[in-house]
């Protein structure tokens, strides 16, 4: 019988399900959406694992991530003696050396081919002309990607720099007001952690480019990184502008 593997990471349980015999991921968090038909227990959210669930299922590993899950909740699996491999992702390079790292070292797979067609897909990416934006990733408060973020190096690397990449916080507040008087020529919204649509969060930068993002393409690190790069330049290339009511 094979390792036993618990995920508290939607794009790392993407990435395993997708490189590992079935029967090996065990359990999964409630965010879990790909594969769809995933047989395995869900143990509740990323930001709230249902701990106790997750020492019942005995896993060999489980997988988490600095940013996706709180320390609390690794250092209490740990106490109950589970073993627990925090990957730190913050740009793609990151990426890729933390999904080697997982699935060809911790847990000895054979190195997969989407990985290989991953980075051959973003070393072939040739930025279009530079345009400066800004990236909302909540609303209710406003908040925006700020510094070292892996959606913000994909986006980079597709010829978008960040207004508020060089911001002390990683995911400031930043006012509505304040974000449309920035002076961008675009503003992306991505379909995830919030999900804007075309009818929400346009409206708000009248004037301003919209580019409406697939989340997973910007966020996730897996088996979507192969073919993000032109599912995202075609979504920045479609971008449109609200008029300003009069």
């Amino acid at each position: 019988m094979g390792p036993r593997v618990v995920s508290l990471v939607p794009s790392l349980t993407e990435a395993v399900a997708h490189s590992a015999p079935p029967g090996l991921l065990v359990g999964v968090t409630d965010w879990c959406t790909h594969p769809a038909g995933l047989d395995a227990v869900r143990i509740g959210g990323t930001k709230n694992p249902d701990v106790p669930a997750i020492v019942a299922l005995r896993p060999d590993l489980v997988v988490a991530n600095e940013e996706e899950n709180r320390e609390a909740d690794l250092a209490a699996l740990r106490a109950a003696g589970l073993p627990v491999l925090v990957t730190g992702i913050r740009d793609l390079r990151q990426a890729f050396a933390e999904l080697d790292r997982l699935l060809t070292g911790a847990l000895g797979l054979a190195r997969p081919g989407w990985l290989a067609d991953a980075e051959r897909a973003w070393a072939r990416v040739e930025p279009a002309a530079v345009r400066r934006a800004f990236v909302p990733v909540w609303r209710r408060p406003w908040m925006v990607l700020g510094r070292d973020t892996f959606a913000g190096d994909l986006l980079a690397r597709l010829g978008v720099v960040n207004a508020y990449g060089c911001h002390p916080e990683r995911y400031p507040r930043v006012p509505a007001e304040e974000l449309a008087a920035s002076g961008c020529d675009l503003v992306v919204l991505p379909d995830e952690p919030y999900r804007f649509t075309a009818d929400d969060g346009p409206e708000a930068f009248p004037g301003i480019p919209a580019a409406l993002v697939s989340g997973r393409h910007l966020t996730w690190y897996g088996p979507s990184l192969v073919e993000a790069p032109q599912v995202l330049a075609q979504a920045l290339g479609e971008a449109r502008s609200r008029p300003v009511a009069p």
